[in-house]
Order: structure tokens, then C-alpha cells, then sequence
């Protein structure tokens, strides 16, 4: 029996985790996108943001480095340049929370007094652990991600991810981070082969035994263009088959590139799997 999961208050908004789907809609002012997003100017994020939130969007993710494999890093600065002028404009002109996409201290610590409200670590604090410190100054959520690019799993998947995940969701604690501010993401595509990342949709489930809500990240990425052998701009419906299912299996959050498309499919996988929820 899922146990209830304490709501999580970001930006005036409460986020009342099993009630629905939410949506994270992703802005990427990388130039370097593997998925081919990636934007140039502050002015073309600020217009696909308000796109999102109108197609659905409930959080908006800002990114600046790249972080498809064997991408090249950026220097600190390159990156607060990205992203930092675009939060400050988006947290004034839109009412969603605002999550910056980065793993290093200073660049989420200046994101974060240009007004982002969610901190999103692909690294899940093994790069940089001082941002559950800063998550716990600003009572932000904080997402962890398990990343196994450095140490790639050998044997099963699944535990390998709640292990790493209970280390993280420790340094959190350590630092005095609320606990419905921990929000976890297995980390699809992150050191994972094609098949350890569909063995973790499938048993995504299994993750509720860390009592925090699920992040699910597939949109566009390699292992829907190995499975069915298409390019990045020809995932749609791998993304839409991979979040649906996730969704049957406990995923609270989406993070997307299609935000219409993927509000579509998640508001029809509510309807199947939160019927209970809809009837009130």
C-alpha cells in the first residue's frame, strides 16, 4: 500500500503529490542539446516558457550545459551567462516555479537569487553536496538524480538506484533539508544501458520504498531512439509510450520537450490510473 507523501509548497503553489501528473517543461539554453532544442536567446526562452505553461507546463526546468554523454563542459561563468539573465526575467513574468538545471554551486546559488525555486542536480549531490545546504537555507525542493556515469551498475539496476538514492536523501537530511523537499529521478539515460533503463520504467514502482516523490525524465533521449531506431526529432511517441507507462508505475513528475503532447498523455493516464482522485 503506497504510503501518503507530504505535499511539497514551492513559489505559493502546493504540490499535492498523487493527485495528479505534473509537468516540468524544459528550456534549454544550451547550444550543445541532443535533442536539438536548444536555444540562442533569452528573448526565444522567455516565449517558449509562456508556451509551456500554457500548454500545461507546472514547473519550468532552465538548463545551460549540456548534459548528453561525452558532451563538452562549460566554465562556470559560460554558464551563469546562459541561464541566470533568463530565470531572473522568467520568475518575474511567469507564476510557476522556475527549477535550474545544474550540478555547481555558484551557478545555483546565482540562479537561485535571480529567483529560481527548485534545484535540479543531475549529479544527485555526489559533485557538489553543499547544494543540499543551499536547498535547506532557501527551503527549496531539491531533485536528485542517480547518475551512474561515473560507476556503471553491473548488477541489478533497481537496487543500485535505491542505494544511491538513500545516500543522497541522507546528505539532505544531514543538511536540514525539509523532507517534502526531497523529490527523487532514477536518472533515465544517465550511465544506464538501453535495457537497464527500460527494466527501471518497468519496476519504477519499486522506488515508492523511498517514501519520496518520482521524477521521470525519457523525453526524446537514446535509449527510445535505439529501441525503435529513430533520430531525436522522431521520438514523440516513445516519449509518450515510456511517460504513460511510467505513470502506471508511480511517476509524479514528467519532464518533457513536448509539453502539449506529454499534458495530453499524462491528464489520459490520470484519468486510468487516479480515477479514485478524479471522481471527487
Amino acid at each position: 500500500m503506497d504510503i501518503p507523501l507530504k505535499p511539497t509548497a514551492c513559489r505559493q503553489r502546493l504540490f499535492k503529490w498523487g493527485e495528479r501528473t505534473f509537468i516540468m517543461g524544459i528550456v534549454n539554453l544550451s547550444p550543445d542539446s541532443f535533442s536539438g532544442d536548444g536555444l540562442s536567446t533569452i528573448d526565444a526562452a522567455i516565449e517558449q516558457a509562456r508556451r509551456f505553461v500554457a500548454e500545461g507546463a507546472d514547473i519550468i526546468d532552465v538548463g545551460g550545459e549540456s548534459t548528453r554523454p561525452n558532451s563538452q563542459p562549460i566554465t562556470i561563468d559560460e554558464e551563469i551567462t546562459h541561464i541566470v539573465p533568463a530565470i531572473e526575467r522568467l520568475s518575474r513574468e511567469l507564476s510557476v516555479p522556475i527549477s535550474v538545471d545544474s550540478y555547481k554551486y555558484k551557478v545555483v546559488n546565482e540562479a537561485i537569487h535571480a529567483g529560481a525555486n527548485i534545484i535540479n542536480d543531475v549529479w544527485g549531490l555526489k559533485k557538489e553536496p553543499r547544494l543540499a545546504g543551499l536547498a535547506a537555507q532557501h527551503n527549496l525542493p531539491i531533485i536528485l538524480t542517480s547518475n551512474q556515469r561515473d560507476n556503471p551498475c553491473k548488477g541489478d539496476i533497481i537496487a543500485e538506484i535505491i542505494a544511491d538514492l538513500r545516500h543522497s536523501i541522507g546528505l539532505c537530511q544531514d543538511a536540514g533539508v525539509a523532507e517534502e523537499n526531497v523529490i527523487i529521478d532514477p536518472g533515465i539515460g544517465f550511465g544506464k544501458t538501453v535495457e537497464q533503463n527500460l527494466e527501471i520504467i518497468h519496476r519504477l514502482a519499486e522506488l515508492k520504498v523511498l517514501g519520496k516523490p518520482i521524477l521521470l525524465g525519457t523525453s526524446r533521449k537514446s535509449f527510445i531512439g535505439l529501441t525503435l531506431d529513430l533520430p531525436a526529432g522522431e521520438r514523440l511517441e516513445g516519449t509518450a509510450a515510456t511517460s504513460a507507462i511510467g505513470i502506471v508505475n508511480g511517476a509524479d513528475i514528467i519532464r518533457v520537450h513536448d509539453v502539449k503532447f506529454m499534458s495530453r498523455v499524462a491528464k489520459m493516464s490520470d484519468a486510468v490510473v487516479r480515477r479514485k482522485n478524479n471522481e471527487r
